[in-house]
């Protein structure tokens, strides 16, 4: 396993809207046909945030469960669900489509600047959230905005909350908070336990830096349209899966056997 590249695609988000970015993937439909796509191209878990008809983002249990279904229809690819959703959501809102039992989700390790805005994630939420995904038997990817949220981590740790192996998920390069560089990166490396997995995901202009800082520092990676909605320099990327065939080229040329689904719920012991 110890050449392997775990590639996770980001589909949407809940920030980036249809005019920003024609390609985004928003009702169940399109995210399925996305996450088909990104399969194909190569990765191996698809990161999934749900949207209304208006394109506004839902935490609404039937429209996950609809995406969740139409997913697992068209490959088997690894479902990581949001437990973040969008700002102003409220922790009730944020956890309840965990209990559509997703092969993972996501679960904030700490309350962070989001640009303008504000995401609160105290440690008696992050118990709660780390409850409900034992109660349904999901792994959780622990996202860390701040050196300060990985170190949070270790308090679920110690209460027996979450259990080894571990999956941390660096989000880096949000306006407002951490900012994207090796020494950031590698400090945050430094306080995950002993037990543990990576994955960078570099916003806007880290998505480049993000995939090369994760493969120098033995971590996994994450693309897609919730990090970053151009390829290059002013040229929108025209979908997912571009952005993960390029992670797979860069990754093969870093002589890296590309992961399987198979390999994921191997390597992260998920459910069958």
């Amino acid at each position: 396993m110890a050449n392997k590249m775990i590639i996770t695609c980001a589909l949407s988000g809940a920030e980036t809207s249809k005019t920003q970015a024609p390609a985004l993937p928003v009702t169940p439909e399109e995210l399925a046909a996305s996450a088909e796509e990104c399969w194909k191209a190569g990765a191996s878990i698809v990161h999934v945030h749900a949207r209304n008809d208006d394109g506004s983002p839902t935490a609404d249990v039937k429209v996950f469960k609809k995406a969740i279904e139409l997913i697992r229809k068209r490959c088997d690819v690894v479902i990581e669900l949001t437990t973040g959703g969008a700002v102003g959501m409220t922790p009730e809102e944020r956890i309840a489509p965990v209990s559509l039992q997703p092969d993972m989700a996501s679960l904030d390790c700490g309350s962070v600047n989001f640009g303008n805005d504000y995401i609160v994630n105290t440690v008696p939420i992050m118990r709660q959230f780390a409850a409900e995904m034992n109660k349904y038997g999901v792994r959780p990817t622990l996202e860390c905005f701040d050196v300060s949220h990985v170190q949070a981590s270790h308090i679920l740790i110690k209460e027996g909350l979450i259990k080894p192996p571990y999956h941390y998920g660096f989000v880096m390069n949000v306006p407002a908070a951490l900012s994207m560089s090796i020494k950031t990166l590698s400090y945050m490396i430094d306080q995950m336990p002993a037990e543990s997995y990576f994955t960078v995901m570099g916003v806007g202009r880290a998505h480049l830096p993000g995939i090369y800082g994760a493969i120098a520092s033995g971590g996994f990676i994450r693309v897609g349209f919730e990090d970053n909605i151009y390829y290059s320099k002013g040229r929108l990327a025209k979908s997912n899966a571009e952005f993960v065939e390029r992670a797979v080229r860069i990754a093969k040329e870093a002589d890296l056997e590309i992961a399987k689904p198979g390999d994921v719920r191997k390597m992260f012991a998920l459910k069958e």
